[in-house]
């Protein structure tokens, strides 16, 4: 009777692992082995302040979630310690994050495995490429700004020929 109690429980489990994963964008996983506690509160609070959600699950459970949610390639890579990071609007958030601390603390104590956009799955390489990428916001300002630029420069050719066109006309 237990063990159907608990076969049960691991079932709403899964379950709910699958829902997260269907709702998310993007994710990452790494392993967080040797991490400190300091090191851990501040890298949660950077995770909630960028509306990632973090924690740590049993490989077991993940690996089951990931291929109820049609997400394929992460058997090799769950096992050791394995944290995931999750976001539901942010593409690039999980592994930018991740990859800051990873590159922060070095000497393999906090390393990417891998990640996923929608149903594509990014290896270690892959996972930090995209660390590198920077924010939807960000990218925004650089295009906006790349834009601005040419906008103002036409905008100043165009008053100069109107400027130079109505002296002609007075003269």
């Amino acid at each position: 009777m237990a063990s159907e109690k608990v076969l049960a429980a691991k079932k709403e489990k899964v379950a709910a692992l699958t829902e997260l994963l269907k709702g998310s964008c993007s994710g990452a996983l790494v392993d967080y082995k040797g991490i400190t506690v300091e090191e851990d509160t501040k890298l949660r609070r950077e995770m909630r302040e960028n509306n990632v959600r973090y924690f740590v699950e049993k490989n077991s459970m993940l690996r089951l979630a990931f291929k109820e949610a049609g997400i394929d390639g992460f058997d090799e890579i769950l096992n050791g310690t394995t944290a995931i990071a999750l976001s539901v609007s942010d593409e690039t958030a999980p592994a930018r994050i991740l990859g800051k601390y990873s590159d922060e603390m070095g000497d393999g104590k906090f390393e990417l495995k891998a990640g996923f956009i929608g149903t594509t799955v990014y290896d270690k390489a892959g996972v930090i490429a995209l660390s590198k990428i920077p924010s939807k916001e960000v990218l925004l300002a650089q295009l906006v700004g790349s834009l601005q630029g040419p906008l103002t420069k036409l905008a100043a050719t165009l008053k100069a020929v109107a400027d130079k066109k109505s002296e002609e006309g007075a003269a």
